[in-house]
């Protein structure tokens, strides 16, 4: 009862001060304090916040190349990187890069590999275009009429004809074992847009995991999308790895 007689006091007294045409509300005066002379107190043994680290503007800038993606530990794919996509190249401590584009390397490209202590295995293959307009199968079709009479070009290990002349299987072979070798890792392999040339390489690599040629396609196809090639695929599907069954598939990141 007594709570009930005062609250009901301050009402009463509320609305004689606001008859009495009195304010009801009170002013209050917020003044700004300089910071730059406030110091802040050293951090308890107990204080488990972790302390604020300065980050430079490269390390805010950090682009990657068109298309990157990891393939395995210690392994990555991509497009070809410029300038732009050199701060975040330095985040993965590359020790190797594999290019399968055939025009010399750009000069600033060079020095950032020279200056990072990178190396360069450069396995030139050709990129080429499918006529526009045609679905793969009809310029697959019109590429195998084409060259019926100049004779069948052969996989080193197989006794397929294949009319894969723009993916030199040799070319394929030698990157591949620049690629399993885990002294060179991490590593990163690049083509021009990160697509044919690099999922090809990528694609035989899966097939030494044992992987499935649906599973193979299907990584092919994601980077590839409506560019995808059933020349590719085909090559893919007809290289021989019978030759790296003594190679290391491990694909583990040396940490030396």
């Amino acid at each position: 009862m007594k709570l009930i007689e005062k609250t009901m006091n301050k009402f009463t007294k509320a609305e004689e001060e606001e008859d009495d045409g009195s304010e009801i509300f009170q002013m209050i005066e917020v003044a700004k304090v300089d910071q730059s002379n406030v110091s802040l107190p050293p951090p308890s043994a107990g204080d488990s916040a972790t302390p604020l680290v300065e980050v430079s503007a490269d390390e805010l800038n950090l682009i990657p190349p068109l298309n990157f993606s990891m393939v395995h530990n210690g392994i990555f794919r991509s497009g070809f990187p410029d300038v732009s996509n050199f701060s975040f190249l330095k985040t993965l401590g590359l020790r190797s890069i594999i290019s399968l584009c055939p025009e010399a390397y750009p000069e600033n490209n060079m020095q950032f590999l020279k200056s990072n202590g990178i190396k360069l295995f450069q396995f030139g293959i050709k990129g080429y275009k499918c006529s526009p307009g045609l679905e793969n199968e009809v310029w697959l079709h019109l590429w195998n009429s084409k060259h019926q009479k100049e004779g069948s070009y052969t996989n080193a290990n197989s006794k397929t004809s294949e009319p894969f002349v723009n993916i030199p299987d040799y070319k394929i072979r030698e990157a591949l074992k620049v690629l399993l070798d885990e002294k060179n890792h991490p590593l990163l392999i690049h083509c021009n847009r990160g697509k044919h040339r690099t999922g090809c390489l990528v694609g035989c690599m899966r097939k030494l995991q044992k992987w499935c040629l649906t599973s193979i396609f299907d990584e092919y196809q994601r980077f590839a999308a409506a560019k995808a090639r059933v020349s590719d695929q085909r090559f893919m599907e007809l290289f021989d790895v019978s030759s790296f069954k003594q190679m290391p598939l491990s694909f583990s990141c040396s940490s030396s």
